[in-house]
């Protein structure tokens, strides 16, 4: 075959002296524009897994590289006055110069053919080609070219970055973070040679402009730097070798993902975008050439798999993209969440959090790096961390005493403490008669009281019969009610040690419609009820009845429903209690301008919309007794353009902040039927972090939250203050109870009856992770024989 690589960069080269050493015949041909020691940037990071993959591809390439690697295990953090270490970590760097010229000779000495200093402005300059490699970078004219068949998502990030080196040496992949009068900058700085460290200096936009950095000159950037980050260089000067730059040397950084991968063009020439010309990887994970070789041995693979013949290129093709498109979206979804930590760090975290509690939330950014993974990194680190998070709320941490993980330390919120920080979400079981609760919500909930949960809450408890979302939805409208609730607090009271919650709510224009078995949010097959919401609002187009607007009087009337409730609620002994204003419920559906089209005083600007649901909390908090807590669980987005916005959340949790809330309870979506979710682990966690962050308020967060180590990272990183964890307990009343056996923590009460099942459960989990680790072991073995 005859194949030309545009552009010289890792992935072209790596392709070229892959695919020569398959098959020495292949007439191979890599073109540069710059020479050959011409290059942006400084150091490039690997991990080990694709050095691994080198190794097995070409061993003498990598063992060159390897020789050339710098190795370190550690991250350091300068924040605040502070330096703090972690370990384990593994990262190796290497010169991008280097590994180019590595690459170079390699090429040379398999019979690849290097042109330089050509600059290609077209695939068409080569008819001849039956393969043309694409790898000419970010802003590829190949990809250009060909736009609507590629189909780029190109995305300008708003943060600025300047990409220098230093002299001074550094053994620990360091992160610095400095305020200025106008906000905060950030280094990141590795080293990479034996000479020379990567210092790339990044902030926000505004915070860019406000020091006049947009009008400045490469040396006055540099020099503003040096100032800035004096301290950490101590004499050593900042230098750029991005003098053929035009203008400022502070770029954006563009993620690009592409729909499709390959064409033919009109010569019949086959054409695939390969490194950054398909797809980014932002800086903060350093996986930019780490993709950029695994494109290069996918193809090679796929070539080697089916055939490297000119014959075999449109399947190879196929399969290189399908067989690379998972992993790609995979570090680039963890590359996008640690650039957007980096992004909002200046406005979220680096004045809210301390010191301790910034480091891990800066080691978990990417959310790869899990809690446990944490402890195998560096146990002794985490330790102390976890030793400082009980100190910090309260807990005594007597001299050589373990620790609790996170979830398992307690919360104090007015004069209520949680044993622990998992709450059992509120479930609909759609089993009330007339809204009585019986004997299977007692069993329900006592038995997730007695599963080890820090707090229990019941359903959506509704404050009138109209208020239900089915007829099988519980109330507190009749005395009954109270007294049947008041049997399950009593209950949960005298035989655990959990608290209570009561969740108070109003259907409004999803009432009225059938138990879940029966068919969601379809209308009753008869008997229904009229029902009520800020507008007229069909919930389902063409099925679902028609809410008509609420008058004066319904106003009124609902108010007062939600405060007989509420006093109903305290005779029950709750200890807690939520206020329902999300998934287009009543008050959701005045919060929503999806939902709320008003023209009156509760309608219009989103203060308006707020008006009525903050008219009932304010009314309930009055009621409610001042020891006792009281949260709200909003919709943080609506998922559809023009609905509400995260940003449009933290000025609702503001504004029930101030009006006594003391929690917000981080939900999404469920008010319109166009929502169009995206849907992962933890996918709503970032919505509580967010809200707590810049409303300053604690949250709770809830949303595909599954195991214990979810719940740890969360807590331990300030994301929320509360977990709580719905299906799980579905399937598992001794959920928390069972999570804690299996990461190994026994400092963790049983019901007394249940004692002889805790031993059991521990040493089963302490089998398997044992068993675990040896076959890991086995396996580590058997593959460096």
């Amino acid at each position: 075959m005859k194949i030309v690589c545009i552009g010289g960069g890792p992935a072209g080269l790596y392709l070229a002296l892959l695919m020569k050493k398959l098959d020495a015949s292949h007439d191979i041909t890599v073109v540069e524009r710059n020479r050959p020691y011409d290059t942006f940037g400084w150091g490039v990071v690997f991990s080990d897994i694709t050095m691994d993959n080198m190794r097995q591809w070409d061993a003498e390439t990598a063992d060159e590289i390897q020789a050339a690697f710098n190795h370190w295990d550690d991250i350091e953090l300068c924040f605040k006055g502070r330096r703090i270490r972690s370990g384990g970590h593994g990262f190796v760097g290497i010169g991008r110069k280097k590994l180019l010229n590595i690459l170079q000779a390699r090429c040379e000495q398999l019979g690849v053919k290097l042109v330089f200093e050509t600059d290609v402005q077209s695939d068409v300059e080569y008819p001849d080609a039956d393969l043309i490699i694409a790898a000419d970078g970010v802003n590829s004219r190949i990809r250009k070219k060909y736009e609507s068949v590629f189909q780029p998502d190109i995305v300008t990030r708003p943060n600025r970055y300047i990409w220098l080196g230093t002299h001074r040496l550094y053994d620990a992949f360091t992160f610095d973070f400095q305020r200025t009068e106008h906000g905060w900058f950030q280094a990141h700085i590795y080293k990479f040679d034996d000479t020379t460290s990567t210092f790339i200096v990044e902030t926000t936009e505004d915070t860019w402009k406000a020091h006049g950095l947009d009008s400045a000159t490469q040396d006055q950037s540099i020099q503003f730097c040096e100032q800035l980050f004096a301290d950490n260089l101590q004499g050593s000067a900042l230098v750029s070798n991005a003098r053929h730059l035009r203008g400022s040397a502070w770029l954006n950084f563009q993620r690009v993902v592409c729909e499709h991968w390959w064409l033919r063009n009109e010569y019949g020439s086959h054409v695939v975008l390969m490194g950054d010309a398909v797809h980014t990887a932002h800086f903060a994970i350093g996986s930019g050439t780490k993709l950029a070789i695994e494109d290069a041995i996918e193809l090679t693979r796929q070539f080697k798999l089916l055939g490297d013949t000119p014959a075999h290129i449109p399947e190879v093709l196929a399969a290189y993209q399908e067989a690379r498109r998972v992993e790609t979206l995979r570090l680039q979804n963890a590359a996008w969440n640690a650039m957007e930590w980096f992004e909002v760090c200046g406005r979220r975290y680096c004045d809210q959090l301390e010191p301790e509690q910034f480091m891990y939330s800066m080691l978990t950014r990417s959310q790869r790096i899990s809690h446990e993974n944490l402890r195998l990194r560096d146990k002794g680190w985490l330790e102390g961390y976890e030793r400082w998070f009980a100190q910090r709320d309260g807990l005594p941490m007597p001299e050589g005493s373990t620790p609790p993980p996170p979830m398992f330390t307690p919360y104090t919120v007015r004069g209520l403490r949680l044993k622990n920080r998992v709450v059992v979400s509120p479930m609909a079981q759609y089993s009330a008669e007339d809204g009585l609760v019986g004997d299977f919500h007692l069993v329900h909930l006592g038995a997730r009281a007695l599963g080890g949960a820090g707090l229990v809450f019941a359903e959506m408890t509704c404050v009138s019969p109209e208020g239900r979302i089915t007829p099988g939805c519980p109330g507190l409208y009749k005395p009954e009610h109270t007294a049947a609730f008041k049997r399950i607090a009593d209950w949960i009271h005298t035989h655990t040690d959990a608290c209570f919650g009561i969740q108070l709510g109003h259907a409004g224009p999803k009432a009225s419609t059938r138990r879940a078995w029966e068919g969601t949010d379809l209308p009753l097959a008869e008997g229904n009820w009229p029902i009520l919401s800020a507008s007229p609002e069909q919930y389902l187009e063409g099925i679902s009845q028609v809410a008509r607007e609420m008058t004066q009087a319904d106003l009124d009337a609902v108010k007062a429903q939600f405060l007989a409730a509420t006093r109903a609620a305290i005779e029950t002994g709750a200890d807690w209690l939520e206020l329902h204003c999300a998934h287009g419920y009543l008050l959701s559906a005045f919060i929503s301008p999806l939902t709320n089209r008003r023209a009156d005083a509760y309608g219009g600007s989103l203060e308006n919309r707020l008006r009525y649901p903050l008219e009932i909390f304010t009314a309930m908090r009055a009621l409610w007794p001042q020891d006792k807590p009281m949260s709200v669980r909003i919709s943080a987005t609506d998922w559809v353009e023009g609905g509400t916005t995260p940003e449009d959340a933290v000025a609702i949790a503001q504004a029930f902040k101030a009006a006594g809330a003391d929690l917000i309870d981080c939900s999404s979506g469920q008010v319109s039927k166009q929502e169009k979710p995206v849907y992962g682990r933890m996918f709503q966690t970032p919505l509580a972090d967010r809200i707590r962050q810049e409303a300053g308020i604690p949250t709770i967060a809830v949303g595909a939250i599954s195991e214990a180590d979810h719940v740890n990272s969360i807590l331990a990183a300030g994301r929320a203050d509360l977990c709580a964890v719905a299906r799980p307990h579905l399937a598992n009343p001794a959920w928390t109870l069972t999570e804690a056996a299996k990461i190994g923590y026994e400092d963790v009460s049983w019901p007394k009856q249940y004692f002889q099942g805790k031993r059991q459960m521990e040493t089963l989990f302490a089998r398997e992770h044992q068993m675990q680790e040896q076959a890991l072991q086995h396996a580590a073995a058997k593959a460096q024989a």
